[in-house]
């Protein structure tokens, strides 16, 4: 029965392709540089553009939270901020939830 089938004979071996090891090391690095640039880079530049925000607060500042209350400074601490949102009615918040300080005047248009 063999006799029917005819055989496969190789010619020539084929080209020699990128070794599987490199590629794994270049696909690696790769992802990593995927990684630095979209996420770790930009949440390094967040925080460093927020840590300079808190250090630059000073008492009469206009400033938003992070849950959307806007006052003005009052008073300052080390990790606290005295926020006044109206005539005599203050409010104490921790530093890091200032979200944006606004310009000058952005109350009273309000």
């Amino acid at each position: 029965m063999s006799f029917f089938i005819s055989p496969a004979y190789a010619e020539a071996g084929a080209p020699a392709g990128m070794d599987p090891g490199m590629f794994n090391l270049i696909f690696l690095v790769g992802f990593g540089l995927i990684f630095y640039f979209f996420m770790w880079r930009p949440q390094a530049k967040r925080q460093k553009e927020h840590k300079n925000l808190i250090g630059g607060l000073a008492k009469g500042d206009e400033v938003i939270t992070a849950g959307g209350i806007i006052g003005k400074v009052a008073r300052l601490t080390d990790d606290y901020v005295v926020l006044e949102v109206s005539e005599g009615t203050e409010l104490k918040f921790q530093k890091v939830h200032i979200a944006a300080e606004l310009p000058k005047g952005t109350i009273k248009s309000i």
